[in-house]
């Protein structure tokens, strides 16, 4: 079921009213910052204008719309419904009879929320329909036959308008044990009253509005999820439905179902089925593990994709069928131009990418690197030559890990941490460090002198020892998690789940340079000698190149570190929940930076060429701080998305946020633009 994968997300204290109080702050331009990819991501629902098959909507995981106006070849940004980032756009209606009317279908990760949202200007903007509010809303269709009327399903059950979406009723029993999470809804091709509700649990039906209700579960698998269902618009007695359990076909308008064969069990969860518009012989189905087709209307399958795609959506184009598009979980939107038979992507304008970690190269100015979770094969690290305006993806060896940390070592090399140890990109490929020693180095003590005797003449003379050496055992592969890199001069540091390490040799090899103590270490900072590393309680801090470590003691008011940094002035930064605070003293006593109101702290970094450092927060605000040194004078950019972290190239700001993929601030995107003109 589509709510088994849900992200939950932190909320913070109201942000903006702390900083309007702040009057020796300086508010640095509010420009929204413009976002550049890299393209991909999560895709969720399509859908077409009525009056124009070239003009899509795009639904995401994070409550972004988007439109193209070219067939899906260009997307744009058009809007989020309820700004919220937790909200999956899973159906998207356009209404043929009133130009400009859109309404979105969207249920919410981490709880049974969502909604059902209107717009009357294309998406533009929404409003939350009332009789919906608050509900998980998982279906959303029009009759065929009647432009005003709609059905929707719901966690609660079947609702239904006739005005065009303005109001709605349940149709379907109050409270009902049975009719109730409705994860599909097929209406009739001529009758309005007729209509086919899926469940978690069989599908429904009904041909009085609504009235009566039957189980039409003759030959589906009990308990089956029905993804979807749909009808033949030439002959409505042919119905097909998709559930966990497989495909199934009826030509007896859902008295008696048959099993489809042809998939194979592992791709059962079918999310979707789409019927060519001007050939009912040929059926698309979206499944977990690919996109199939049949010709024949289902007596034979082929998979027309790769395994590794999760199809969520299909639309085919009505005036050309030879042009489908697919909605994908990470592959984002994949377009074919021979009836399916091939795919690429067509994901410009189109990001929904979760990035976790940023290096800038210090070889070349302009250049950075970008890593990213939950993507597999279409994720790994990314890298910008032009400071972020496009992208390559850059993921040959990685293993379709996920990438937490990026870093640099002094001789240039680029290092990435993932769930399964540590890879270092060598050209084009990366490629994963094998010598990871996790034993502390043991200082011995040297061998006491022996004493000098003289031997008496024809004495015998004593048998010399000899000394075994062990063969040193290899170093086991280090399979952990690197949480975070830190440069120390010749010196790379990295956090694991298995203690701090260290490497001198451009991260070919690795030492652990501390007892871990059982904790996991999820930061690592350095500046001129000085190395801190953290765990979620635990801090300690290195004065000399991270040859010998002192714990010290957090501030008290943390509950938890999420981010550390050390500044040039010998300063240590330490950041979580209740805030950022900032040591003088290596560690002995803690402060707040006045002005400095920022709660759920995600990064810390400390800015050496413009000698500032810069912050950022896991919350429902849009600000970006500054606390710039010595002088400690904070300042701030409403940048208009929530980010994940914040960092420098050239004279201007490159920001990650937390699904959205990278943005920049307008001065350098509009900076660029000029150049390349």
């Amino acid at each position: 079921m589509r709510h088994n994968s849900r992200r939950t997300f932190s909320l913070s204290l109201l942000l903006a009213l702390v900083i309007a109080s702040a009057t020796s702050s300086q508010a640095l331009p509010s420009s929204t910052w413009l976002p550049y990819g890299p393209d991909g991501g999560d895709a969720r629902a399509l859908a077409a204008d009525p009056h124009d098959s070239q003009h899509l909507y795009l639904g995401s995981a994070n409550g972004w719309i988007y439109e193209s106006h070219d067939g899906g070849a260009q997307w744009k940004r058009l809007s989020r419904i309820g700004s919220r980032d937790n909200l999956v756009v899973d159906n998207i209606l356009i209404d043929s009879s009133k130009p400009g009317r859109v309404l979105v279908g969207a249920w919410a990760l981490g709880n049974a929320d969502g909604g059902l949202f209107l717009s009357e200007n294309g998406g533009a903007s929404w409003q939350e329909v009332p009789d919906l509010k608050g509900q998980s809303v998982l279906a959303l269709v029009g009759a065929p036959s009647d432009p005003a009327t709609f059905v929707a399903g719901t966690l609660k059950g079947v609702y239904k308008t006739t005005d065009s979406g303005s109001h709605w009723k349940l149709i379907s029993p109050e409270g009902s044990r049975e009719i109730h999470e409705v994860e599909s809804i097929a209406i009739d091709p001529k009758d309005p009253k007729i209509v086919y509700a899926g469940t978690w649990h069989l599908p429904w039906k009904t041909t009085d509005d609504g009235a009566h209700w039957s189980n039409i579960k003759e030959g589906v698998i009990d308990d089956s999820d029905v993804f979807s269902i749909i009808i033949d618009p030439k002959d409505p007695s042919v119905v097909y439905a998709s559930a966990c359990s497989g495909i199934y076909k009826s030509e007896s308008a859902g008295s008696l179902f048959h099993k489809i064969q042809g998939i194979p069990s592992t791709a059962r969860r079918t999310r979707v089925l789409m019927q060519d518009p001007q050939h009912q012989n040929i059926v698309f189905a979206g499944t977990t593990e690919g996109l199939y087709r049949t010709t024949d209307s289902g007596k034979t399958w082929s998979r027309t994709t790769g395994p590794e795609l999760i199809v969520n959506d299909v639309y085919i184009n009505p005036q050309d069928t030879n042009r489908i598009l697919l909605a994908t979980d990470r592959g984002g939107v994949l377009v074919s131009n021979d009836g399916g038979a091939s795919f690429r992507a067509t994901n410009s304008g189109f990001s929904a990418r979760q990035i976790t970690s940023y290096v800038a190269d210090m070889r070349s100015p302009g250049t950075i690197y970008v890593g990213m979770v939950n993507d597999k094969a279409w994720g790994g690290v990314f890298v910008s030559t032009n400071g972020g305006l496009t992208w390559t993806q850059k993921n040959a060896g990685l293993e379709a890990h996920d990438v937490l940390s990026l870093g640099q070592a002094s001789d240039g090399t680029i290092l990435a941490g993932t769930r399964h140890g540590i890879y270092r990109l060598n050209g084009e490929v990366w490629s994963k460090v094998e010598h990871v020693s996790l034993e502390l180095p043991v200082t011995e003590a040297p061998p006491a002198p022996q004493p000098v005797t003289t031997r008496k003449k024809g004495a015998r003379k004593a048998p010399v020892k000899k000394t075994v050496v062990k063969k040193k055992e290899p170093a086991k592969p280090f399979d952990g998690t690197v949480f975070a890199f830190a440069r120390d001069g010749e010196q790379v540091f990295a956090a694991t789940q298995d203690g701090v390490l260290k490497s001198a040799d451009g991260g070919q090899s690795w030492t652990l340079v501390t007892d871990p103590q059982g904790y996991m270490w999820y930061a690592v900072s350095s500046s001129k000698s000085s190395i801190l590393a953290a765990s979620l309680t635990k801090a300690m801090l290195s004065g000399d190149d991270g040859r010998t470590w002192n714990p010290i003691t957090p501030p008290s008011e943390l509950t938890q570190i999420t981010a550390v940094a050390v500044d040039g002035f010998g300063g240590l930064w330490i950041g979580g929940r209740e805030g950022v605070y900032l040591s003088e003293d290596k560690g002995a006593t803690w402060q707040v930076v006045k002005n400095l109101f920022v709660r759920d702290v995600n990064s810390i970094f400390y800015d050496e060429k413009d000698q500032r450092v810069l912050i950022t927060a896991n919350s429902s605000t849009t600000i970006a701080f500054s606390a710039h040194l010595p002088d400690k004078k904070v300042s701030y950019w409403n940048t208009g998305w929530n980010l994940r972290l914040l960092r420098p190239v050239g004279d201007h700001l490159v920001a990650a946020t937390l699904f959205d993929g990278v943005v920049i601030q307008p001065e350098m995107v509009n900076s660029a633009e000029v150049e390349k003109h």
